[in-house]
């Protein structure tokens, strides 16, 4: 097999391929349950020839979920929003490694939707990764599309979350992937494991806050609070009664999987009196090492194991957030979840007793970020594929354009925001969705002279940018300051055992150097995920071709494959 490597500056991995062991079948529903069999339909994905040119136990098989607008309480306050099976955050899905998942999402909203399952390599199922306008167009109110794949190569912690405007805001739950029966974690089982969800909190709906931002051109409001498993915590007014709580006996280990599902936030994470041991980032192993703070980008997803080796008490769990760019606003507040150690006595540790609290990072600590990014590496010795077929130069950043005459804009001196990739902003199409279009070759729905260098050369250095890539992992070589340069720079890749992830957070004033094999065909979306960014146009898409024959080309589009 011949697959293109490309290699970026902002090169391409192939991983082992094995059928599908089980079948799941989900429903997600936005108002009445429907009733649905469990399914017999068998997926295995294999690899494409492609060159260059998305705890609860609760979704076993026959297990209906809806999703539906919820009325909730947070500061104070009642909210409807858009849920799923009126859980806020939505269930975690736990499969095994080699399941094939057939999940059906009807919709009954008010708004379009769709769902991107967050990491998943899709291997030849293209029309099941969810974002709008890119794979697929939005499942329209009313409507219904059933997403078929299979998990292949990947255990850990990924998550899965709304793809469709901003609704990723309250519609969002983790994918928990367990190695295969019969196979065990690489390190010791832990005695509990507890999925911890970043979020963020508006007082207002919000897909109101990214629509007057749209329209005035100006930065949409910043949340009223982060969340931990969708409650802000202790510190928050009429928040106390329904802090998470984490009930723990001492001596035992936990495996917590931290996800910032946060729209536009980095975020520092740490325990009261607790060593962290990284094992996992992204659904991909890593060498252990331990920490006292975590940072992690929108998109990602760290495994941590805490051994409850302190007093037995109460401890806060608290993140905020990390901060690069100067000048702009920020939620400033801290979220906070509570380890709560049950010894079995008649001592009251209940909440009568304040919990001790960590220690964070200021929230423009850059140093503590890298210190914690340069700690993340593979457990062992990595194929690096090459050589190198394409070298590609992205520059990631924000911009500023005038407001038309008349208008009142809500940008710096009357401007609007704007983002882009080598100076070239993404405008998602409104009439069809790129693979589609790709599939049937209809004309005028996307173009493919996206520059593979800056047209201008100019200081690259600026914000923080976490970039994701859709339906592939990536091996991170090497992270750095100021702009990057090619002989010098080359000397610090880490060629024997870097990281793999599937969403990068390139350093402020910075640069990241990525590389991975292009063997799954397809359009795949690369964006920053911080939700106002890929507003602003941050993203481009790859287009990888199908290679020789049908085990290395993409699957025919289903048969209830939304149009728009």
């Amino acid at each position: 097999m011949a697959c293109s490597r490309i290699l970026f500056l902002l090169s391409c991995l192939a991983l082992a391929l094995l059928a599908g062991a089980e079948v799941h079948e989900h429903e997600f529903i936005v108002s009445d349950p429907l009733h649905l069999p469990p399914s017999s339909e068998f997926m295995a994905s294999h690899g494409a020839l492609c060159t260059y040119p998305d705890h609860f136990w609760a979704w076993q098989s026959g297990r209906l979920m809806q999703v539906q607008e919820t009325p909730v309480k947070r500061l104070c306050n009642e909210h409807n929003i858009i849920t799923v099976n009126g859980q806020f955050p939505g269930p975690t899905l736990e499969v095994r490694e080699g399941d094939t998942l057939v999940i059906s999402v009807v919709n009954h909203a008010q708004y379009n939707v769709t769902i991107h399952w967050h990491g998943i390599r899709q291997f030849r199922t293209g029309w099941a990764d969810g974002p709008e306008f890119v794979t697929q167009c939005p499942i329209k109110p009313g409507g219904s599309y059933k997403y078929r794949f299979t998990i292949e190569g990947q255990e850990g912690t990924l998550w899965w979350h709304a793809h469709s405007s901003c609704l990723r805001a309250t519609v969002y739950g983790a994918l928990v992937i367990r190695p295969r029966e019969g196979k065990a974690y690489p390190f010791e089982k832990p005695s509990r494991e507890v999925p911890l969800m970043l979020g963020e909190w508006w007082n207002a709906n919000p897909i109101d806050v990214i629509r007057e931002a749209q329209r005035t051109g100006g930065g949409p409001n910043v949340s009223d609070a982060f969340t931990i498993n969708g409650q802000p915590g202790d510190l928050f007014n009429c928040s106390r009664e329904d802090t998470t709580a984490i009930s723990v006996k001492p001596g035992e280990t936990a495996l917590l999987r931290f996800i910032n599902s946060a729209l536009n936030h980095e975020l520092f994470v740490s325990i009261a009196g607790h060593k962290m041991t990284v094992v996992g980032v992204d659904a991909s192993y890593t060498k252990p090492f331990a920490t006292s703070v975590l940072m992690i980008a929108p998109g990602q997803t760290t495994d941590v194991l805490v051994t409850m080796d302190q007093p037995p008490t109460r401890y806060y769990v608290a993140a905020r957030a990390y901060i690069s760019a100067q000048g702009v606003a920020f939620d400033n507040t801290t979220t906070t979840a509570v380890i709560e150690y049950d010894c079995g006595c008649d001592t009251d540790f209940g909440p009568s007793i304040p919990p001790a609290f960590p220690t964070l990072p200021a929230f423009n600590d850059t140093g503590a970020a890298t210190a914690f990014a340069a700690g993340i590496k593979s457990p062992k010795k990595v194929e690096i594929p090459s050589p190198v077929d394409e070298n590609l130069f992205f520059t990631v950043g924000l911009g500023l354009f005038n407001c038309k005459p008349g208008q009142q804009c809500g940008g710096p001196n009357n401007t609007r925001f704007t983002a882009s990739m080598n100076n070239v902003s993404f405008v998602f199409p409104k009439t069809d969705s790129l693979l589609h279009a790709h599939y049937y070759d209809i004309p005028g729905v996307f173009t493919t002279d996206f520059p593979a260098y800056p047209p201008v050369q100019f200081d690259y250095t600026g914000n923080n940018h976490p970039i994701h890539i859709h339906g592939y992992d990536f091996l991170v070589l090497a992270e750095g300051f100021g702009n990057y340069d090619a002989e010098k720079d080359a000397q610090k890749f880490n060629l024997e055992n870097p990281p793999q992830r599937n969403t990068v957070a390139v350093p402020v004033n910075g640069w990241a150097v990525i590389r991975f094999r292009a063997d799954n065909p397809g359009v795949w979306l690369m964006h920053c995920h911080l939700d106002v960014h890929i507003t602003w146009g941050l993203a481009m898409a790859f287009l990888v071709e199908d290679g020789y024959g049908e085990l290395e080309s993409l699957e025919a589009p289903p048969i209830d494959f939304p149009m728009c």
